[in-house]
């Protein structure tokens, strides 16, 4: 039936261009404007995989158009100042504000519902001080490290050139020059077009060792030396997992892979690069210890560290029962927050996989302290901050410095597309189209991320001295205050509980103790923990 009534339909459209042509020209040329549309319907109707274009020829493209707007309409003319994701319409002004210099105040008062539960504040001093911006440094280095790096407590987080164009990356790394604070790498390689700048470098090495890989993928220490001692190189990251995506390898679409990202990262053109989900250089605790010893000796006696997103809790404690044991120490840890960001990752694991960034911070902080190392270990921290608060706020949980990803990317002009991973996105930050790639002004961008950064600081400054305080090492976690009732306040050293110096090694708290018992620093997995599993009767494997 369906064949017959397309076949009727196409000459009944034949007919009637006929005699339209045959009766007046002028009809003629009002048919011709409307056989694209013809033309438009039958492809509808001929085609097979979307049954909306099949049944609706023409009308139905509506459907998808509206689809393909649809983030953009709920972003100008639905959502309310509080309601984006993950960023709010408020949370990206403030940032687009200072990223111009432009007036960041605000009239008639918080909107933010103050007896809601779960809002946080902190409390001011009625004897405020003033706190110098520039005294807002931290010095990254334990005791084996021979060139300790002064770092700002605000630096540009972990992103890879192709997963951002080569002119946010110049411009991101041109801000940091201007401004005297770090940009991170990405696990993507030491690019050009990150030293060029000539701002302060932390080098992140990851899965994929891009940059410093030989011919099959392998870690080579000689070509990651060459690099890690450049002077502009500060410090090296070891990347173990990533708050978006942890226990998953990083993702870069092979639309996004240009011949110089291919030839940078040493990878074949035309395939997704897929970095592994683990390391291949070391496969226990104690291993990672001695590649960081490695890493050290190799840079010239630069900062090591690591990051990653904190999962299974005794896995970190072997790492820390290692530490203790070895006495290697990494100069710096990096908490990842399980609500980072990424350009590309699966949805389950960017929703469900990973230990948000206050729980995991507080843990981190702790096992440190247990064993009485947390003083030649910096913290720093990375998920959703962009404002001066949210810097205090991490501070006083733990951290020492804070990392910033996506607001330095709205500082560079994101507008929160969320088109990451499909190489349009509009602002020509995370695209390697070069057309759209060049409407980014590297020379007006950097300017506007240094401004971000800048202004930050000096908001923390601002909040610093009204608690009353001179400095962020000052901060503890009750001045952070928490609401979690309707009549209930507390602050954070009632909401989690903090351990003493060396308590894990005295007396684990019952919280420590299972997980603490059952890590050992010779492997991840433990040899009692694979006899619990057996417990399970009923799920054991056949």
């Amino acid at each position: 039936m369906r064949r017959e009534f397309i076949i009727a339909s196409i000459l009944v459209t034949i007919g009637t261009a006929l005699l339209a042509w045959l009766v007046h020209p002028a009809l003629w040329s009002a048919f011709s404007i409307l056989l694209p549309v013809f033309a438009i319907g039958w492809v509808d109707i001929l085609q097979k995989k979307q049954t909306i274009r099949r049944n609706f020829p023409v009308l139905g493209r509506f459907r998808y158009l509206a689809e393909l707007v649809r983030p953009e309409i709920q972003q100008y003319f639905v959502e309310s100042d509080e309601d984006g994701k993950p960023f709010s319409r408020n949370s990206r002004s403030g940032v687009y504000a200072r990223a111009k210099k432009q007036v960041s105040t605000k009239p008639f008062g918080t909107m933010l519902d103050v007896y809601q539960q779960g809002y946080e504040f902190i409390n001011h001093s009625l004897a405020p001080v003033h706190c110098d911006p520039e005294s807002l440094r931290i010095t990254i280095g334990g005791p084996a490290c021979t060139k300790p790096y002064r770092a700002s407590i605000l630096n540009i987080s972990a992103m890879s050139y192709g997963a951002l164009s080569a002119n946010a990356i110049q411009a991101l790394n041109g801000g940091a020059k201007l401004g005297g604070f770090a940009h991170n790498t990405g696990e993507g390689g030491l690019s050009p077009h990150h030293l060029a700048p000539g701002g302060d470098i932390i080098w992140e090495v990851g899965t994929g060792y891009f940059s410093c890989r030989d011919s099959v993928g392998k870690f080579d220490p000689e070509k990651f030396r060459q690099l890690a001692i450049r002077s502009n190189v500060k410090m090296i990251e070891i990347k173990l997992s990533q708050g978006a995506k942890p226990g998953h390898g990083g993702v870069l679409p092979a639309k996004k892979i240009t011949p110089e990202i291919s030839a940078i990262r040493g990878i074949p053109m035309g395939k997704d690069c897929l970095s592994p989900p683990g390391h291949s250089v070391f496969s226990s605790p104690i291993g990672l210890l001695q590649w960081v010893q490695q890493l050290r000796e190799l840079s010239g006696g630069k900062p090591v560290g690591f990051k990653l997103c904190i999962g299974k809790r005794r896995e970190f404690l072997a790492l820390v029962k290692a530490m203790h044991e070895s006495k290697i120490l990494p100069d710096y840890i990096v908490i990842d927050g399980g609500e980072g960001g990424t350009g590309a990752a699966p949805a389950e694991f960017s929703d469900h996989m990973g230990c948000p960034l206050n729980e995991a911070l507080v843990f981190v902080h702790n096992a440190l302290v247990g064993i009485t190392v947390r003083s030649h270990i910096r913290l720093l921290v990375a998920g959703r901050i962009t404002t001066g608060f949210d810097i205090i706020s991490k501070i006083a949980m733990g951290a020492d410095a804070c990392y910033s990803a996506r607001g330095m990317m709205m500082a560079l002009g994101c507008i929160q597309a969320l088109r990451c991973n499909t190489n349009h996105c509009p602002t020509g930050v995370a695209t390697n189209n070069v057309t759209l790639m060049n409407g980014l002004d590297v020379s007006d961008k950097k300017v506007r991320v240094h401004n971000f950064h800048e202004q930050t600081i000096e908001s923390v400054a601002e909040l610093l001295g009204a608690m009353g305080l001179k400095h962020t090492m000052q901060l503890r976690p009750w001045h952070l205050m928490h609401r979690v009732g309707p009549f209930d306040i507390k602050h954070y050293g009632e909401l989690f509980h903090y351990l003493e110096q060396g308590e894990l090694l005295e007396n684990p708290p019952p919280s420590f103790k299972r997980a603490w018992e059952m890590a050992t620093p010779d492997a991840w997995d433990s040899t009692e923990d694979l006899r619990a599993k057996g417990s399970f009767g009923y799920r054991q494997h056949v």
